[in-house]
């Protein structure tokens, strides 16, 4: 039987730190760091996002700053406030609800926001600065998953990782990630063949796929450590990609959903703030 890793537990750590951050600023009379959050239109997904990104701030003392746009907001002005936003000295963070209006180009969009306040490593600069190995925010939730790994205490340095999932906020950035640790790794999508033997040869086998319960023990060697990213509602609850029942009996480590890597990333996001916050102030 392995062990859960709990998230939940590892975000208490660096809660504390942060709030040890923002109390230490507050008492040589500085100012805390600050997030804007933006969303356009009333997508309860994104509201839910935001809602719990506002509560997790003021909850650490930072200070949250929302703006909501109407749905028919035109391109030009929602560049105009992330580019106010971007010379805004007194914001240190910049976050844009996706996925935008069908008339916004996202891309173009998303490109203007500052590498500088972009805290969750989406923008081109920062994706670049990252895949050449400089220092660049990394987007949360694949720092998150490498984050919850180190925790287990088990090296990764020459361990044979499988990243299940290609996409550029999880998969790419996790592979990166686990080759900046010396592991040797393999990223499998919807056209690998053989994908069940492949993940049976992984030590550390990340699941970011959003295919609920569809990783069971066959796929799962024996003592491995197990990250699943997958978060899919089924019958109104949370899901992951994983069926936790069973990888806890083969793998050494397992993250639950929810519990696990989601716990985590909200956190890293504040964390990334108040590093951002240093660039800004100093």
């Amino acid at each position: 039987m392995g062990e859960i890793i709990n998230g939940k537990e590892f975000a208490k750590s660096l809660k504390s730190d942060i709030r040890k951050f923002v109390e230490d600023k507050k008492g040589e009379g500085i100012r805390v760091p600050c997030l804007a959050t933006i969303t356009i239109g009333e997508d309860g997904g994104s509201m839910y996002y935001v809602n719990n990104q506002i509560k997790l701030c003021k909850d650490l003392g930072l200070e949250p700053k929302h703006f909501s746009l109407d749905e028919s907001i035109k391109e030009e002005e929602l560049i105009g406030l992330i580019e106010n936003l971007n010379e805004d000295r007194e914001i240190d963070g910049i976050m844009l609800q996706l996925p935008l209006p069908k008339h916004i180009d996202e891309k173009l969009v998303s490109s203007k926001i500052s590498y500088k306040k972009d805290i969750d490593g989406l923008t081109d600069i920062n994706l670049g600065k990252f895949y050449k190995g400089e220092k660049a925010f990394v987007p949360c939730t694949a720092r998150s998953a490498i984050e919850l790994i180190k925790s287990t205490g088990v090296k990764i340095e020459g361990k044979r990782a499988v990243v299940l999932g290609r996409s550029n906020i999880v998969g790419k950035p996790v592979a990166q990630l686990l080759m900046n640790e010396n592991a040797t790794v393999t990223i499998c999508h919807s056209r690998t063949n053989d994908l069940k033997e492949i993940c049976k040869e992984a030590d550390i086998l990340v699941v970011a796929m959003g295919k609920p319960q569809s990783i069971g023990r066959d796929y799962i060697k024996e003592k491995a450590i197990v990250i699943d990213v997958g978060t899919s509602s089924v019958n109104g609850k949370i899901t992951g990609d994983v069926i936790f029942d069973e990888a806890i009996e083969v793998a050494s480590f397992v993250t639950p959903v929810p519990g696990g890597v989601g716990a985590v990333t909200t956190t890293l996001l504040m964390k990334n703030l108040c590093e951002a916050f240093e660039e800004n102030v100093y």
